[in-house]
């Protein structure tokens, strides 16, 4: 349905142009496009398979996702009355001009960039299985409109912080985090620091410290602190937990921090095309609000982790070592491991400070776009993954809220992440849904 309201509005909008006079055409929609054809979706298709193939933290891939969607989104808009993000790109007279074919052209060019060791030939022709009919311009057909609108978003991310590649330097002090693993660094440092798509900074929607405490003693020392380690400690244990079966079913379906998964991000673009198909919505910009909400969330949440007093330490840290945080309520257990499994079988905890946690914002961001495109939060939906230890497993939720509030929790149940982890994280990414869905595309 979208590829035919796209080219049925961008040919509205220029009813009155002719192919004389220097003008510009745009052609009729191709009859023989079938029905389930979605130029947006088939790119978020390709997105997710690129996430699987390249890996890496979900920080530079919900980037990616931003950047192609929301040139998708601006293609389709300069060729249609709709408002664009960046810049509505002016066609070229005697060419005509094809929504689609733009829209496929803005992806394929923004992939490109983004994944230059990637070739993007071969998705970029089965975009283009279905041409356009009828006959061209003078000039024939163009894509300058995608090239442009693409162009455009490459230009506006050149210089926008995400290569900052200065390293990390983790202190042993209590309650400070570090890398769990031998051999391993902190991912994405930097990336609080990066512009974001439609906030004003990476801190604009900044939590509290860790249980609101101003110095890492005095949230070392407290008893809610106490209570946070026990809380995962006893729910995210590898052995010997009290979750339950299906708490633990959770855990890993929402997991999907291994490579070759389609990662946080991409799971819940999965779960956004679940629920488009279902109900038949226009693509485009739903897809370019939550690539936009997803990609400042990961800012907002890279922030909290990096960029102020307290870079908190993973549960395992706290459990495992001997550190003395001055709490007599937290006895080490050098035995302790969390539920969360790498390929090879050994437990792991993601390399980046534990507070706030990704994935609940991530999580907040996407319930938040989604309850506000849909004007309610009461949608059922049954989601799947492809976290190796959740094979096949599907859940069914009945709004965007439940959704987001299990991936939170998932994150105490897996053990790499405290309850107050998830409940930050999703009010950030809620707040960032609410900035970018009031303020863009409107």
């Amino acid at each position: 349905m979208r590829r035919t309201s796209l080219r049925r509005l961008a040919a509205l909008a220029l009813s009155a142009v002719t192919l004389v006079g220097g003008l510009v055409a745009v052609q009729a929609p191709a009859a023989a496009v079938p029905a389930g054809f979605d130029h947006t979706i088939y790119w978020n298709n390709v997105l997710l398979k690129t996430y699987r193939a390249v890996g890496g933290p979900p920080t530079v891939l919900s980037r990616a996702g931003a950047m192609m969607h929301l040139a998708m989104y601006d293609a389709s808009a300069s060729l249609s009355s709709g408002p664009t993000y960046l810049a509505r790109v002016a066609p070229v007279p005697n060419f005509s001009y094809d929504v689609d074919m733009n829209v496929d052209m803005a992806a394929f060019k923004v992939l490109q960039s983004v994944f230059p060791s990637r070739d993007f030939t071969a998705d970029y022709q089965g975009s283009r299985v279905y041409p356009p009919v009828g006959s061209p311009g003078p000039e024939g057909w163009s894509t300058s409109v995608g090239e442009g609108a693409a162009q455009n978003m490459i230009n506006a991310r050149a210089n926008d912080g995400s290569a900052n590649n200065t390293a990390y330097t983790p202190t042993i002090v209590a309650g400070q985090w570090r890398p769990t693993e031998a051999g391993t660094s902190a991912a994405s440092p930097n990336w609080g620091r990066v512009k974001p798509f439609g906030l004003t900074s990476g801190s604009q929607f900044r939590p509290s410290l860790p249980g609101g405490f101003s110095t890492i003693t005095t949230m070392l020392t407290s008893s809610a602190y106490a209570a946070q380690v026990k809380d995962v400690r006893e729910l995210g244990a590898a052995t010997g937990s009290t979750r339950t079966a299906d708490q633990t079913q959770a855990a890993f379906f929402w997991a999907n921090d291994l490579d070759g998964t389609y990662k946080p991000p991409g799971q819940l673009f999965a779960h956004t095309q679940i629920i488009a198909k279902a109900k038949g919505t226009p693509t485009i910009k739903l897809f370019a609000l939550v690539a936009m909400a997803m990609a400042d969330a990961a800012i907002a949440a890279w922030d909290a982790k990096y960029e102020t007093t307290i870079d908190l330490w993973r549960p395992d840290t706290a459990i495992e070592e001997p550190q003395d945080d001055g709490n007599a309520a937290t006895t080490p257990n050098a035995a302790w491991q969390p539920l969360s499994t790498a390929a090879n079988g050994t437990h792991f905890s993601p390399n980046f400070p534990a507070y706030i946690s990704g994935h609940a914002t991530f999580a907040g961001a996407w319930a938040g776009i989604m309850k506000r495109f849909y004007g309610t939060d009461a949608v059922t939906f049954t989601a799947t993954t492809e976290d190796p230890k959740a094979v096949g497993v599907q859940r069914t939720f009945t709004s965007f809220s439940a959704a987001a509030n299990e991936n939170a929790l998932s994150r105490l149940w897996l053990g790499v992440h405290y309850r107050w982890d998830a409940d930050a994280g999703l009010a950030t990414g809620d707040a960032v849904a609410n900035r970018v869905f009031a303020t863009y595309l409107r």
